[in-house]
């Protein structure tokens, strides 16, 4: 007899939640349930940049509670994170009174932030005080809050408050059953419900478009600017699941978002003139005749833009941001109701052929992008030097569940299935744009959250694609990945007050930076570990970077100011040195070419790693007059002034790409050699010279 799959799905959440709290060492079995389940909704596109933080105390004599958080600057929501965990099986229903005592529990905490709680909490440098002060000072700003409960029981008919001081309040729950069928099943569009009704006042009118078979109906509609908005409002980046997201950034291209702008703000009639509109698509709708005897559409299932995200985003930060009026504002809408054809393969249709008016190519189409599916067959293929596991890419979102019930029909195939690829080898699309975001320097982009960092990652591959993944890149992902979660691992048991992910991103963006993002990927590879060496740096490196980070944010609300590029930007040229001796990952045997891995004479020292650092802080006009003087005058080989028109060149790039140290000792001393010749004068401080170092 087959086992009910939400029981199954069940028992295995309990299961990693529990194993997840054995290895991390975490007695707090709800903590743990939190964060994986708050990861796993935002991967799905259902929450963005969310924050696990359980902080519970009284205020007089109620209690309040919350166990995480997640704030939208651009939507100015407020989203509070409540966790009801048993881990008994099977999952029992909730009762509504704890429901409601959970939630109500949710509201004091924020109640009690307005009243002034962040200086009642000790020390004042937490995660918890942090957030306190951020409700405080932007309490009237806010839309809306949302609070969030959280449990692997079931939930029934609740009646959640509604209000609070005076702003509207939404509930959202995620119990076992809901949790099945978004990170089980896939399924993630099916509870997006639009009433048109409640939201006009009555229907929309529209004209029914027959299709001439059985693929799809269409219908054409003129949406109210305001109804858009709201809409976005309430459901954010999951009404574009199946949409370009990669391509939108949310906040679109700013040439297009100020022409929207202007149009709004000036001539909000026109909009429909002006504007494509969007194309949608819906599992279903609720199509009648209204009283004047038109067909009007009451209710949307299952919506999803297709194209028009970016005007959709636009009209809601006109609306919130802008304090724009949309009353005038109308926009056209074709609505496609697919009947027998594929719902994915339609999509992707549909997008290809609306955007091909816009510059969108194959590339923003995330999970079918060529870069994924590439990295999906190298991950299949490519085996540990042990022969018997490799990694597995989860391209489409469900998919290692998916292939794991399907090797369970075999117990021989699910216990291979289970030695090759466990569940810590497993990475998402997610995954992988943080962990190369932050190896290319680009922390901030990392602190926005998954979703907003993987739009950035794909825009970044759509400006400059890079050459299609091999072999050798793929490991040394892997190899970044194994450098990431074992800092991830360390800096967690390190029980920082706050902010421990946006820690981990801006230590192992600084080891990148300091060693020109040049280490031994063929020693993490092999090994799948770190060494004992780098692990206790990165220990004596993490406390010295929470310091830099929050002496940068000052006054400034730190979760949001380690977004800002300024912020990376200040303390760049403050974090700390490399010393004597490296650890193995660092002191590597330097290869000829860009990638460090075949043998060659020489370690790198610390010596090297400051003279790349040396080089990073000369501008690129400087390395071009270096080349072009030196050269001409014949004080430098015209081999090294093409080593200096190179650093130019990465420089120009904002060092994206890196010197080696066998490029920057022979820039350096051409530097130190055209100046002393009186060729130039780079104003540079003399600690930048090569004369210097070795001294």
């Amino acid at each position: 007899m087959t086992e009910d799959p939400i029981a199954q799905f069940s028992k295995e959440l309990v299961d990693e939640v529990e194993e997840a709290a054995e290895q991390d060492d975490t007695p707090f079995s709800q903590e743990v349930f939190t964060q994986l389940v708050l990861e796993r909704l935002e991967e799905a596109g259902h929450l963005e940049a969310t924050i696990p933080l359980y902080q519970e105390g009284r205020v007089k004599n109620a209690a309040y509670r919350i166990d995480g958080y997640a704030f939208d600057e651009d939507r100015l929501r407020l989203d509070l994170f409540t966790t009801i965990y048993s881990g008994v099986l099977p999952s029992a229903k909730i009762p509504a009174s704890d429901a409601t005592k959970a939630l109500e529990r949710a509201l004091r905490f924020a109640s009690a932030c307005v009243d002034g709680l962040a200086s009642q909490l000790e020390p004042a440098n937490t995660d918890a005080s942090d957030l306190a002060r951020l409700i405080e000072t932007r309490a009237a700003e806010l839309t809306a809050i949302r609070i969030v409960l959280l449990t692997d029981g079931i939930i029934g008919n609740i009646a959640p408050p509604t209000e609070w001081r005076g702003k509207p309040i939404e509930y959202d729950g995620y119990d076992v059953v809901r949790l099945f069928r978004v990170l089980g099943e896939g399924e993630t569009r099916a509870d997006i419900s639009v009433d048109l009704q409640a939201l006009t006042g009555g229907g929309i009118p529209c004209l029914h478009v027959p299709a001439q078979n059985d693929d799809y109906d269409a219908y054409l509609a003129v949406l109210p600017g305001d109804v858009l908005s709201q809409v976005y409002e309430r459901y954010g980046v999951r009404l574009l699941e199946l949409n370009v997201r990669a391509f939108l950034g949310l906040q679109g291209r700013k040439s297009v978002n100020a022409e929207l702008r202007r149009t709004i703000a000036e001539q909000p009639s026109m909009f429909l003139a002006y504007n494509n509109g969007i194309v949608a698509t819906v599992d279903e709708l609720d199509v009648a005749q209204g009283a004047t005897g038109n067909l009007e559409i009451r209710s949307l299932k299952g919506l999803q833009i297709v194209n028009g995200g970016q005007t959709t985003a636009s009209l809601h930060r006109a609306r919130r941001k802008d304090s724009l009026k949309l009353d005038h504002v109308a926009v056209p809408v074709k609505i496609i109701k697919v009947g027998g054809a594929d719902l994915s393969e339609m999509v992707s249709s549909i997008s290809r052929a609306a955007n091909r008016q816009n510059t969108v190519q194959l590339a923003d189409f995330s999970a079918n992008d060529p870069f994924h599916q590439q990295i999906e067959e190298l991950a299949n293929t490519t085996w540990l030097d042990d022969g018997k596991s490799r990694w597995f890419y989860e391209r489409a979102r469900g998919s290692y569940l998916a292939a794991e019930q399907k090797a369970a029909y075999r117990k021989t195939e699910h216990k291979t299935f289970r030695q090759q690829t466990p569940k810590q080898r497993r990475l998402s699309k997610l995954d992988v744009a943080r962990y190369l975001t932050a190896w290319s320097g680009i922390p901030h982009k990392v602190c926005l959250g998954g979703q907003k960092n993987f739009q950035s990652f794909m825009q970044r591959l759509k400006d400059e694609p890079p050459p299609p993944p091999d072999q050798t890149w793929f490991k040394r992902l892997i190899a970044i990945a194994v450098l990431y979660r074992a800092a991830e691992k360390k800096i967690k048991s390190m029980k920082f007050p706050a902010y421990g992910a946006q820690i981990t991103a801006h230590v192992v963006t600084a080891l990148s930076h300091r060693t020109g993002g040049r280490i031994d990927f063929d020693r993490l590879w092999s090994r799948q570990a770190i060494s004992a060496e780098l692990e206790q740096l990165i220990a004596e490196w993490a406390p010295q970077i929470d310091v830099l980070l929050r002496e940068s944010a000052g006054q400034l609300n730190p979760s949001e100011w380690f977004k800002k590029p300024d912020c990376w930007k200040d303390i760049q040229t403050r974090l700390p040195a490399l010393v004597e001796p490296l650890p193995p990952e660092l002191s590597y045997v330097e290869a000829d070419g860009d990638v460090t891995m075949m043998p060659a004479a020489g370690n790198v020292s610390v010596v090297d790693y400051e003279r790349i650092a040396r080089c990073m802080q000369i501008p690129s006009a400087v390395w071009l007059e270096v080349a072009e003087r030196g050269q001409k005058s014949g004080v430098i080989h015209w081999k090294v002034a093409g080593i200096c028109r190179t650093l130019a060149g990465y420089a120009a790039g904002g060092w994206e790409k890196k010197p080696s140290a066998k490029q920057a000792k022979p820039a350096l001393d051409a530097m130190s050699a055209v100046e002393k010749a009186g060729l130039i004068n780079t104003g540079l401080p003399a600690q930048v010279t090569d004369e210097a170092l070795q001294a």
